[in-house]
């Protein structure tokens, strides 16, 4: 236990030594310092306490700039390193590693080559989705009979339903039927009385 505080404790004053000097050299001014301890730089960024705790110090302060030691301690993980990056991109975050600072800007074969793959995988990944919705969908409605979309008066009201078609029975028009249902209290949820079409709808449900 004591050898890997040692190394933790190399490790993080050599990191901080790197990005303090980038930092001077390049006129940034350090604001924090975050540090993962015993975190592998395999795991998911996303997993990383101390990344957590960038995201939360940075949101509304005005920071836009991240740096790193290098690449591989942000992620060994050429994917991870990608989609990190990405994901700091999209949050408006510049990330820079102090010993490689074009690294994330450089567009190399590589670097697009896994960002062509990763899109691929997504692209199939919702493709895919979409007929296990609709075989769920499928399921769901040969269960019950219906599974999406607006109630129909039937289901929602079977009261008024009801009541509609024994006064169509009588040979009321749909506008007497209207007004007859708003006489006893049966009105929409607005309080209006249902307009002709939605008695029709009533009649054929």
């Amino acid at each position: 236990m004591a050898l890997r505080d040692h190394f933790e404790r190399v490790g993080r004053n050599r990191q901080r030594a790197a990005i303090t000097a980038f930092a001077k050299a390049h006129g940034y001014t350090l604001v924090d310092e975050f540090y993962d301890a015993a975190v592998s730089g395999a795991d998911p960024i996303g997993e990383r306490p101390g990344f957590k705790a960038v995201l939360d110090r940075i949101v509304g302060n005005g920071v836009r700039c991240i740096i790193v030691e290098s690449p591989d301690r942000f992620a060994r993980d050429l994917t991870l390193q990608l989609t990190g990056h990405d994901f700091m991109k999209s949050l408006g975050i510049a990330l820079i590693p102090a010993t490689a600072p074009d690294f994330f800007t450089e567009e190399t074969p590589t670097a697009v080559l896994v960002r062509q793959v990763l899109g691929a995988i997504h692209q199939f990944e919702k493709a895919s989705l979409v007929p296990k919705l609709k075989s769920a969908r499928d399921r769901q409605k040969a269960d019950r009979g219906k599974c999406e979309g607006r109630r129909s008066y039937f289901e929602a009201r079977p009261e008024v339903v009801a009541l509609a078609k024994e006064m169509s029975a009588r040979r009321m028009s749909l506008r007497k039927i209207s007004a007859a249902l708003a006489e006893q209290g049966h009105l929409t949820s607005g309080g209006k009385p249902y307009v002709a079409s939605a008695v029709q709808a009533m009649l054929a449900a």
